[in-house]
């Protein structure tokens, strides 16, 4: 059960457990989709994430909480009301922070579908969404960020990026929106004594329909934070080329 002991452990942790969020982390319990918050992982421009035990321990969940009370709903709205899904959209906080949250599960589930290597959302409740732990599920290990764990093989990470926004592109029609290393994360697993590593997006609540105003600007922001973090290791491609290579829709 959720309990006050979780508060008490994660007390240095402002803003996040009021009693709303509380009643929906006690039913998302209640239903089994995880069994206590074990430890922080994140703190978010908006919310908060947290590693969860599952199924009695046997493997770990992702726990991302949405602060009501101090997060930036007018920056949510701004991006939020360019989305063609959204556009009847009033401009009250708990409608914005709840709308925020479901378009990123919605988009997360889109991309998910469309095969693109992205966490699977397993469910939502106002203001808390539970997702697939990348990592080593039965340990908790999570998977790192691109910023803090550089591919050996950049060029062909590189690639692997790009072929992933193609396809988000073309197959989910999205564009993510806030793409750069820290929303990358670099899988790492050992097969047959060779190591691969794949990159993991993740962060999904700017990520809008290709058909919005702002889809083109937000893809070219998107790769140009990418590029420049492979630039610094060596990597370096014409951001225009790359670009054309995503947006063109060539057989996939």
């Amino acid at each position: 059960m959720v309990t006050l002991k979780y508060q008490e452990r994660f007390k240095t942790v402002k803003g996040v457990f009021d009693a709303f969020t509380n009643r929906n982390l006690f039913e998302l319990q209640s239903r089994g989709h995880f069994d206590e918050l074990v430890s922080p992982l994140k703190i978010g421009k908006e919310a908060n994430v947290f590693l969860a035990s599952a199924e009695g321990g046997k493997h770990y969940v992702i726990v991302k909480i949405y602060r009501i009370q101090n997060s930036d709903f007018s920056g949510m709205y701004n991006y939020i009301k360019q989305d063609p899904r959204y556009v009847s959209l009033k401009k009250r906080r708990r409608e914005i922070i709840f709308a925020w949250v479901q378009r990123e599960y919605k988009n997360l589930h889109r991309s998910y579908e469309a095969k693109i290597d992205v966490p699977e959302p397993l469910v939502l409740k106002h203001n808390v969404l539970v997702e697939e732990l990348i990592g080593d599920k039965i340990s908790g290990e999570v998977a790192l960020p691109l910023k803090d764990s550089v591919p050996e093989d950049p060029e062909e990470f590189l690639d692997l990026i790009i072929k992933q926004v193609r396809k988000m592109y073309h197959k989910a029609n999205l564009v993510h929106g806030d793409l750069s290393a820290f929303n990358i994360l670099n899988l790492q697993k050992t097969v047959k004594g060779e190591l691969i590593e794949t990159p993991i997006l993740i962060d999904f609540s700017q990520c809008t329909l290709v058909k919005s105003r702002a889809s083109s600007e937000l893809l070219q922001r998107d790769m140009k934070n990418v590029l420049q973090f492979f630039k610094k290791h060596g990597v370096r491609r014409d951001l225009d080329t790359v670009l054309a290579k995503i947006v063109k829709k060539w057989i996939l």
